[in-house]
């Protein structure tokens, strides 16, 4: 009752203040606040936020329904200078106490500080908007011309300004579009024969169909599509500016008729201005510069190559192999002139990571009669051939009282001559824990050192050829890499090794498949004994059934405690388990034995070293143009397949199994299994800039074979700055259980996440949120009802977080920092589970780089 008239009193105490904040304060007596625009056309009220874009004049933002930067605007003084003169010239006895107090220099500089503070504050805020007429009335003929453009010739707009006694006003503009124009006739007149016979060829693909509505934009398409297709058929000095339009729409009978014309090229010869037909233009010789730079440009050449029709120019000597860059470019000797080839040439060198700024010219070939040959000249500016980066930073987190941290790198680019790069890497962290795994004297008693390779070849490398299948100008890339691991008195001290050969190729700019044939990962526990130190809910759980009956159990498996006995680790806890396995506990009823079977069975998967041999297949999908792009979607999908060459290895060479029956390789129980995932996310950009962004994610992976469950880093987790933000991560799930454990995963995951984000003061961005999600144990060896999906019924389990964040944009990136609140918490019983810890002190504090999503 106290912390809900606590609310309620914030509430009402907010609400006064906002009620208090007199918007139009800063609004001369005789002008209007602009509040609302409304658009009707031909009676329908218009929501589409795109029509409202056409508008010179927006009501001022809104954040949450209130004008909150016109309020601050509003706070800053109108005219500081003027007003701090008058307070100059009118108090000179306070002038002169303050100047002999302190002195004339702080006095002027806290007079500056008044008026930088009164700038900065008018800068935050936003001025209000004052309704103009004659902006409102090029809305109206920016609203008409839109229209007209889109084939209602006789449209018309007008206007109404509803205005109140309170200096607020609304304008309401009407459209009535009348009958479309349609296109009827459609003659192209190309004074060039061979621009005409290029451009019949083609005409089908024209936007400009007879019967459809007339449309500007699709008049732009054709003149864009016409430009694209003469200059992509070898037509090198065609330029859109050259296609001329003419529309008749007078007595038509609202039809539209179409006439367009291309003319010659045009060239002053002497005195006179000659036309010149279009002609079709070949690339005859194609010249590299692979080590061009400014310093060297008036420099004559060292030496020259000749290979496969292209020629090679260098300044020193010729680093590369000539089939390394010749492969990759689409522009051949011999070939017609296309822009397409020039833009993807371009575009691959670039990607290479080897060159920097490439560039592409052409003449005219001086020894051609007929001028219709062309020479390409290519520079290639080379990046530098090693690149070291290293890092350093010093952090505390629940691991580590304290911890330093270095990181370092080093790149090699056209290690073997063919534009590839080897990027050697290596990480190292100590640190200070009072959980260590084994005490020591040191002060640094934690440790973790970590290698890493990659090599990257700019092509398939693959013993068959595969250029049918993945041509070159999906610009394919082969990537090899190695990485080691160790850790030292953290958690079970892991030695991992992981080594892969993955392909990537880019079939269109927004389709991008990568193909991993080899991911290879092998972990080794060096410190299994060191488990229930780890997961003390598991350890107080077992500690709890032993205590519960400790009569029956063994007393020397128990050591004092702080207030009752408690199981050694790991001996007394590992035998006591033992014991109840095989029986010779009394006491416990079959749902105890369950719950210790339970936590043997997690130990046993957490503690047991991991090989997994996996390929997979991942296709994402992103139509985002630009970073500047708010309207945008993204799919990604991922298939996983694991262990089955391994399976049919251990089946030829009889491998030995375990207890359970289940194949060893090199005495590690390798793990199989099918895991999909499925990505999407969709941004809407509603104007004012506010964005609209959703995500779901499906993730299911299955054991099966030589597995009974999935290996810990490749299982499912939930909540977290990235995910439901009103659970920490692995703190929620699986199902209604309530994350019994310090980290929940399971092999099988559902999420949503919705967020409203708007611009809320200067830098500074607001957003709402909504999580919802849960992981589950599915088609696995993990007996809890509770975790396990059941179908339709389990999606009750779905948590929901809803909460507000704050971002600080920094251009190159940004910082989030979001609230998160538990609003719907499937940990409770039925019925029960709604805003049961909807208050700050139950709330997660989220701190994150970039958007989540």
């Amino acid at each position: 009752m106290k912390y809900t008239f606590t609310k309620i009193s914030l509430f009402i105490l907010l609400a006064i203040v906002l009620a208090s904040c007199n918007a139009t304060k800063r609004v001369p007596k005789e002008d209007f606040l602009l509040t609302d625009n409304t658009i009707t056309v031909d009676g329908e009220k218009i929501t589409d936020q795109r029509f409202y874009n056409f508008l010179y004049q927006q009501p001022n933002t809104k954040v949450a329904g209130s004008p909150f930067r016109l309020y601050i605007y509003n706070w800053a003084r109108p005219n500081i200078d003027s007003i701090l003169a008058a307070q100059r010239a009118k108090n000179d006895v306070r002038r002169n106490f303050w100047t002999r107090l302190l002195s004339r220099k702080q006095v002027e500089a806290f007079r500056k500080f008044k008026k930088d503070f009164n700038s900065g504050v008018k800068k935050t805020g936003e001025p209000p908007t004052i309704v103009n007429e004659i902006l409102t009335k090029k809305s109206a003929n920016r609203l008409a011309k839109f229209y007209i453009n889109n084939g209602y010739f006789n449209t018309e707009v007008d206007y109404s300004i509803k205005k109140d006694s309170n200096q607020r006003a609304t304008v309401h503009y009407n459209v009535v579009r009348h009958q479309p124009y349609l296109l009827d006739s459609i003659v192209p007149i190309i004074a060039s024969p061979v621009a005409d016979s290029i451009y019949e060829a083609h005409k089908n693909a024209s936007f400009l169909k007879k019967d459809d509505n007339y449309q500007k934009i699709n008049l732009d398409r054709e003149r864009l599509r016409i430009e694209k297709l003469f200059r992509n058929n070898g037509l090198y000095h065609f330029e859109s500016d050259r296609i001329r339009v003419r529309v008749d729409s007078n007595e038509t009978g609202h039809k539209a008729n179409l006439e367009y014309f291309i003319d010659n090229r045009k060239e002053t010869v002497g005195d006179s201005i000659l036309d010149f037909p279009f002609k079709v233009h070949k690339v005859s010789e194609i010249n590299i510069n692979t080590d061009y730079s400014f310093a060297n440009k008036d420099k004559a050449y060292a030496d020259s190559i000749s290979a496969d029709g292209y020629t090679f120019y260098v300044y020193d000597e010729l680093n590369y192999r000539t089939n390394a860059i010749t492969d990759i470019i689409p522009l051949k000797p011999g070939s017609i002139y296309r822009d397409i080839d020039k833009t993807q040439t371009l575009t691959r060198l670039s990607r290479l990571n080897t060159f920097k700024y490439p560039s592409i010219s052409y003449q005219e070939d001086p020894k051609d009669s007929t001028g219709t040959n062309l020479i390409a000249n290519i520079r290639l500016t080379p990046l530098e051939k090693y690149k070291f980066r290293a890092d350093f930073d010093v952090s505390t987190s629940n691991i580590q009282d304290i911890g330093i941290a270095g990181f370092g790198s080093l790149l090699i680019r056209n290690i073997f001559k063919g534009a590839e790069t080897l990027e050697i890497s290596a990480r190292g962290n100590i640190g200070a824990s009072d959980d260590a795994a084994n005490d020591s004297d040191s002060f640094f008693n934690i440790s973790e050192i970590g290698l890493n390779a990659n090599l990257v070849f700019p092509r398939i490398f693959f013993p068959v050829n595969t250029s049918k299948l993945i041509p070159a100008e999906w610009q394919p890339n082969t990537r090899f890499n190695l990485g080691v691991s160790i850790q030292q008195n953290i958690g079970l001290d892991k030695q991992s090794f992981a080594g892969g050969l993955s392909y990537n190729w880019t079939p269109s700019a927004t389709n991008t498949f990568t193909f991993d044939l080899l991911d290879i990962q092998y972990v080794r526990n060096l410190n299994a004994n060191n488990y229930f130190n780890i997961y003390r809910n598991s350890y107080d759980d077992l500690n709890t059934l032993a205590a519960s009956n400790i009569n029956n159990v063994n007393p020397d498996y128990f050591e004092d405690g702080n207030n009752s006995p408690e199981l050694i680790i790991p001996n007394g806890a590992d035998s006591f388990i033992n014991d109840v396995e095989n029986g010779i506990v009394p006491g416990f009823n079959d749902s105890q034995v369950s719950e210790i079977n339970a936590i043997r069975e997690r130990q046993n998967r957490l503690i047991e070293d991991n090989l997994i041999f996996a390929l997979n297949l991942t296709y994402t999908y992103n139509n985002r143009e630009n970073l500047y792009d708010d309207a945008f979607s993204r799919l990604r999908t991922r298939i996983e397949l694991a262990g089955n060459a391994l399976s049919l290895a251990s089946n030829l060479i009889n491998a030995p199994k375990n207890e359970d029956n289940n194949s060893r390789i090199l005495g590690v129980v390798f793990s199989q299994y099918a895991k999909t995932e499925i990505d999407y996310t969709k941004h809407w950009d509603l104007g004012h800039e506010n964005i609209l962004a959703i995500r779901a994610f499906g993730g299911l992976a299955i054991p099966y074979g030589n597995a009974n469950s999935i290996p810990f880093t490749r299982s499912f987790f939930a909540g977290g700055s990235n995910d439901n933000r009103a659970w920490r991560a692995y703190e929620l799930g699986p199902g209604s259980s309530g994350a019994p454990n310090e980290f929940n995963e399971a092999n099988m995951k559902l999420a949503l996440n919705v967020e409203h984000r708007f611009e809320l003061l200067g830098p500074f961005e607001g957003a709402f949120f909504l999580d919802a999600g849960n992981i589950w144990n599915v088609f696995d060896n993990v007996e809890d009802t509770n975790s396990q999906f059941r179908g339709f019924s389990s999606l009750s389990d779905l948590a929901l977080g809803s909460g507000f964040g704050l971002r600080l944009d920094f251009d190159f990136f940004l910082v989030r920092f979001d609230v998160g609140f538990k609003t719907y918490d499937p940990a409770f019983e039925t019925g029960n589970r709604w805003f049961r810890e909807y208050n700050f002190a139950n709330a997660v504090y989220n701190i994150g780089i970039n958007y989540p999503f």
